[in-house]
C-alpha cells in the first residue's frame, strides 16, 4: 500500500476552502455590488457521494458570502465556518469538537493561507492552479483547477483508495 493510499485510507472529514476550489476563485460583483460564484455541479455530487459514504464534509473560508451559505444548504453541509480569520485555529476547533485526530482530516486548498493546513492534516491536496508552495507541500495535486471538478476528483480518488468507489456507483 503505498503512502497516499494509507493516508487516504484514514480520512473520516474533508474539508475545502472556497474561492479558488469549489469555485474558480475569481470574485464577480454586479453593478450593485451583488457577489456571484460559480460553482461546478459534480463537486457537488462529489459531496454527496461522501456524505452517503459515511463521512464529513466541511467548508472553511476567510471571506463571508451568501452564495456559499446557499451552496452548503443545497449539499446538506452544515460544517461551514466563513469569516474565519486564521483557518488552522478553526480545524483545531471543529476536530475538537467531533473528536478527531488530525489525521484523519482531509483539507483541500489553492493558496498561501491554506498552507498551515495542507501541512497538518492526515491528507493535504492543491488543486491543479494552486500556489506552487501550496502544490509543494500538498500530498496530492488534482490534475483539474479549482472550480472545475477538482472536489469531485479528491472525492473519487479517496473513496477509491478506501476501496468504497464502486459500492456507492452501485447505487446509479
Amino acid at each position: 500500500m503505498s503512502d497516499l493510499s494509507a493516508k487516504c485510507r484514514a480520512i473520516e472529514l474533508l474539508l475545502c476552502d472556497v474561492d479558488g476550489v469549489m469555485t474558480d476563485g475569481r470574485i464577480v460583483y454586479d453593478n450593485q455590488g451583488i457577489e456571484s460564484k460559480q460553482f461546478h455541479v459534480r463537486d457537488g455530487v462529489a459531496v454527496r457521494l461522501w456524505q452517503k459514504s459515511g463521512n464529513r464534509f466541511g467548508i472553511i473560508t476567510q471571506r463571508s458570502s451568501h452564495a456559499v451559505k446557499i451552496r452548503a444548504s443545497e449539499l446538506d453541509v452544515s460544517l461551514v465556518r466563513q469569516g474565519t480569520g486564521d483557518k488552522m485555529v478553526t480545524v483545531h476547533e471543529i476536530v475538537d469538537k467531533l473528536g478527531l485526530p488530525l489525521s484523519h482530516v482531509g483539507y483541500i486548498g489553492d493558496d498561501l493561507p491554506d498552507l498551515p493546513l495542507i501541512r497538518a492534516v492526515g491528507l493535504g491536496v492543491a488543486v491543479a492552479d494552486a500556489a506552487l508552495e501550496v502544490r509543494q507541500a500538498a500530498d496530492f495535486v488534482t490534475s483539474l483547477p479549482g472550480g472545475h471538478g477538482a472536489v469531485r476528483e479528491t472525492v473519487e480518488m479517496i473513496l477509491k483508495n478506501q476501496q468504497r468507489w464502486e459500492d456507492l456507483l452501485s447505487s446509479y
